[in-house]
């Protein structure tokens, strides 16, 4: 890392530092930087989530209450730009949600609009071959990021991987990695599709979509379904949509 970068990054590390409150871990560094990142950018709202190979997601951290709801649209769905960024490792950059995305992620793109959302930028948190997960940046006007405005945002996104191996760290070493609910949530998820798969005698990616589909026909969020089945207080049917 260059000095130069090196010193970009440790600004916006302080900035961040001033907008944690409550506990500073893992957590709570994750949201200070997301609503750093909202007033910083040309955004009005930004959210973290982390994923897996397997399917399994959770999100982590967002700027403000509304677009957490906008970001988990995504896992309940399961389609939109934060979930292509995680699978090919490039940013996502859609400046109109009303455009081309609209056929791309048509039930994604058709709520994040009736939530205010007119323009979404995701980025992914990765080192080498090493994915943690998205950043999501949203805009509630129609258009682009400039390429000084990309640029920023990928430094918020290294900063963001750096606090998650921070926290991955932390756990090895016996600390908490602070990130509680998230990660409780993620496990949930992967162990509720596990369960439908075996209830169901199908396959993970199917059970994972059985799932998603029972959250959004019941306007349930996709961790707490989740939590119902592992707790076996919800069973789906053959028959659920």
């Amino acid at each position: 890392m260059t000095s130069l970068r090196a010193g970009e990054i440790a600004r916006l590390q302080t900035l961040i530092a001033g907008e944690v409150t409550g506990p500073a871990g893992t957590a709570g560094w994750l949201s200070g930087l997301c609503r750093t990142l909202a007033t910083h950018l040309p955004a009005s709202g930004a959210a973290i989530s982390l994923m897996t190979q397997q399917g399994s997601s959770a999100m982590a951290a967002a700027s403000d209450k509304a677009y957490q709801g906008v970001e988990e649209l995504q896992f309940t769905l399961g389609e939109g730009p934060c979930m292509d960024a995680f699978a090919t490792g490039r940013p996502v950059l859609v400046p109109d949600v009303a455009g081309d995305a609209a056929g791309r992620w048509p039930a994604y793109c058709s709520d994040a609009r009736g939530r205010g959302v007119r323009a979404v930028f995701a980025f992914p948190l990765q080192i080498g071959s090493a994915r943690l997960g998205a950043m999501d940046v949203f805009r509630d006007q129609v258009g682009p990021l400039s390429s000084a405005e990309v640029a920023r945002a990928l430094l918020f996104a290294e900063v963001a991987t750096m606090t998650l191996l921070d926290g991955q760290e932390h756990a090895r070493d016996g600390q908490p990695a602070g990130l509680g609910e998230p990660l409780d949530t993620s496990l949930e998820v992967y162990q509720a599709q596990g369960m439908v798969m075996v209830a169901l005698g199908v396959s993970l990616v199917e059970a994972l979509a059985r799932i998603r589909a029972y959250a959004y026909a019941n306007d349930r969020r996709l961790g707490s379904v989740a939590r119902d089945i592992v707790n076996c207080t919800l069973s789906l049917e053959r028959d659920e949509p």
